[in-house]
């Protein structure tokens, strides 16, 4: 069981790490306090939360019929829409739309980790920069993400600094953060430029009008799909839902659950750029992206749509919230999990991932105290799917 033994002693080595205690430490304090102050501040969130429920839960029962409307959708804003079924089928369809010897400057997408997408893409011989700050020191430590929302939130800010003095031969005191910012500013700004591809993913999708909302507060996403030629999204299809205006909905609820009041940014794209500037004419491709890219993942969320009880996973709105109610996550920081982490995470590794031993273990990590459910907008049960998981495992053992 080398996954098992893998595992195991990752998230005992993080158990034992006092800098990763004291970086979640801080963390958690800041969460909660910003998040409470965020509800008090728009109640009616926590009511707009359970219509969302709603509309997530019916958008999971008709995935690929939205597919199709959003695809539809995107075709006639000049877009370009794809379906990949697979993981496989979304590196190569990328992977022939980028090409090699590209510079690639890439928005944060939970869906492009999934993936590996960044990997991918530097194996075929492209030179690609995450460029939200997190994945970015994440990037230059060849650590991963151990949060949703905020992928460095293991590393302490006296490591970061030690990172950035490595990088520009400067001296970054630990309590600057903002002397940190300022570097990390000035070392992406000019790959905006140069990048002759931009990379995001999508916090959800309206399928009739095509549109993509992606929340932000830092500005990298606006500049990586803003400022080069080409802007290519990789979206999971559960992340779409019928209308715009349910779409807002989805939108709202997530960013408020995130940490935020509001984010300082929500871009929607819908198409490549374009101009009707001279006598009315439509012409594409004005000072943004000339193309406009949209791959559509599956890769076993239709498979996971028919399950009466882990389907819940597909409602996640990727908040974070659950991680830091997690005990366990705690006290391992993101080491439990895979790819979407906790309960959520079990099921990714088991339906997505296809990773059954990585499944099990995570599973048999989770206390299944009900905590991230208490905190989490939709409701999501993690208990509850823990349960459930555990016991599809022990039954396929059985029939093995």
């Amino acid at each position: 069981m080398p996954v098992f033994n893998d595992y195991k002693k990752e998230i005992m080595d993080a158990a034992h790490n006092e800098r990763i205690r004291l970086a979640l430490s801080r963390a958690i304090a800041s969460y909660r306090t910003n998040t409470n102050a965020a509800l008090k501040k728009f109640p009616h969130t926590i009511q707009l939360a359970k219509e969302v429920k709603e509309i997530k839960a019916k958008a999971a029962t008709q995935m690929e019929e939205l597919v199709r409307i959003a695809s539809e959708a995107i075709e006639f804003n000049h877009g370009k829409a794809y379906f990949a079924r697979t993981a496989d089928d979304a590196r190569r369809i990328i992977g022939d739309l980028v090409g090699k010897d590209k510079l690639i400057v890439k928005g944060k997408s939970m869906t492009g980790e999934e993936i590996e997408i960044r990997e991918y893409l530097e194996e075929l011989g492209n030179e690609v920069y995450e460029t939200d700050l997190g994945e970015f020191i994440i990037q230059q430590l060849h650590s991963r993400p151990m949060h949703i929302v905020s992928p460095a939130i293991h590393v302490p800010r006296e490591d970061v600094a030690k990172l950035f003095d490595k990088i520009t031969g400067e001296k970054h005191p630990p309590d600057d953060i903002a002397k940190m910012v300022e570097t990390a500013r000035l070392l992406l700004r000019e790959k905006y430029v140069q990048a002759h591809v931009g990379m995001s993913g999508a916090n959800v999708v309206a399928a009739d009008t095509g549109t993509l909302f992606i929340i932000e507060n830092e500005g990298n996403v606006r500049l990586s799909t803003g400022l080069p030629p080409v802007h290519i999204a990789i979206v999971g299809i559960e992340k779409l839902v019928p209308t715009l205006g349910e779409a807002f909905k989805v939108a709202e609820v997530t960013w408020r659950y995130a940490n935020y009041t509001v984010p300082s940014y929500v871009s929607m794209v819908s198409g490549p750029s374009k101009t009707g500037d001279i006598e009315k004419v439509t012409t594409y491709g004005a000072h943004g992206p000339k193309e406009f890219h949209v791959i559509f993942l599956d890769a076993g969320r239709t498979e996971l749509a028919k399950n009466p009880v882990l389907k819940q996973a597909l409602s996640c709105l990727r908040c974070g919230g659950c991680l830091y109610e997690c005990p366990v996550y705690a006290v391992t920081a993101g080491h439990f999990g895979d790819k979407c982490f906790t309960s959520v995470g079990a099921v990714w590794a088991d339906f997505i991932s296809k990773d059954r031993e990585k499944a099990g273990a995570i599973a048999y990590t989770c206390l299944t105290c009900g905590r991230c459910k208490v905190r989490c907008p939709m409701e999501i049960d993690g208990a509850e799917m823990t349960v459930a998981l555990r016991q599809l495992i022990e039954e396929s053992a059985s029939l093995s």
